[in-house]
């Protein structure tokens, strides 16, 4: 596969993917709102921002971070690249580059889900609850997801996709977490509080995982138990581990299809084996923010080793 190819299809991953956290992040802030503000250090609505790292694009365009202009910063503005709207919109130029590589299914939920966007664009802002509009992108993104796994050969082209989602999801599961450590004060006496429970239930809730972990937990909602499901948990979908390992998987099979190893598979299967060798006590000894900042970082890292195996112009 042309390496130009392969680049289109991995960003048509993490751009679909990128968008639906946009608005997990939105419906994280919306929820948590909703709580007394009493023991928060910090805005809730401004620990959407650190958290996905647009604090410093947006306070430069909108200056102080009040709830509606998050909301139009994360969703509609196209001056944001992690917007809503500039994901789909890039999402769906990517798939019309690679139209031919795409089955006509995934096109058309691409499409749809572009020009669908530009409908709600045109409508005033005041018509449009936020609740809709998250649910609205979390649908499409999932159609889209679903198209490519139902209906696309498993060859090359998938694995790229695949990758794409995998370190998109790796990240944004990293810092949806983090949004707890700009919300809650940092003090030992909130550690276990029926606030700091509440919003651990809303963060699961806004991941769409809320049920899930019930089913494999039961009983009593915890921090330690939330942060072990969510990162360490091979059953959950979303969880750092899961992530990791279809990356890990994917980067196997392009080398079996071009017969050849290379620095990814390494560091994947490096950043594997330290996941499976953690315990959640060795995560909250580091600290949950220091754990996921580093996690972030080296799959930032990851995702260049993966360019410049693969997208740059030098892949086999």
């Amino acid at each position: 596969m042309l390496s130009r190819t392969a680049d289109n299809l991995y960003w048509i991953a993490r751009y679909m993917e990128r968008a639906e956290t946009a608005a997990r992040l939105l419906e994280v802030g919306s929820r948590i709102a909703l709580l007394p503000s009493a023991a928060g250090y910090r805005n809730e609505w401004d620990s959407l921002l650190q958290a996905s790292g647009n604090a410093d694009a947006f306070g430069r365009k909108y200056g102080d971070p009040v709830q509606r202009n998050i909301e139009s910063f994360l969703f509609f503005d196209h001056d944001n690249p992690s917007s809503v709207a500039s994901c789909i919109t890039t999402a769906r130029e990517n798939g019309r580059i690679v139209r031919t590589a795409l089955t006509a299914q995934v096109w058309d939920a691409l499409n749809t889900a572009f020009q669908e966007l530009r409908q709600l664009e045109r409508k005033p802002r005041s018509e449009l609850e936020l609740s809709r509009l998250t649910e609205w992108t979390m649908r499409h993104a999932a159609m889209v997801r679903g198209a490519i796994e139902a209906t696309l050969l498993r060859n090359d082209g998938w694995d790229f996709l695949n990758l794409g989602y995998g370190l998109e999801r790796a990240d944004n599961t990293a810092r949806l977490m983090d949004v707890k450590y700009y919300v809650l004060l940092p003090r030992v006496e909130f550690v276990g509080s029926g606030l700091d429970n509440y919003q651990w239930t809303t963060l699961l809730r806004a991941m769409s995982a809320h049920r899930a972990f019930h089913w494999a937990y039961g009983g009593e909602v915890t921090a330690a138990k939330i942060a072990h499901f969510l990162i360490l948990n091979t059953q959950c979908p979303r969880s750092l581990i899961t992530c990791v390992e279809g990356i890990s998987t994917h980067l196997d099979r392009l080398s079996k299809a071009y017969g050849a190893t290379t620095d990814a598979q390494a560091q994947a299967r490096a950043m594997l084996l330290a996941l499976r060798e953690t315990k959640v006590d060795d995560i909250f000894d580091e600290g949950l923010h220091d754990f996921l900042s580093r996690f972030i970082r080296e799959t930032a890292a990851l995702g260049s080793v993966v360019h410049d195996t693969y997208l740059s112009g030098d892949m086999r």
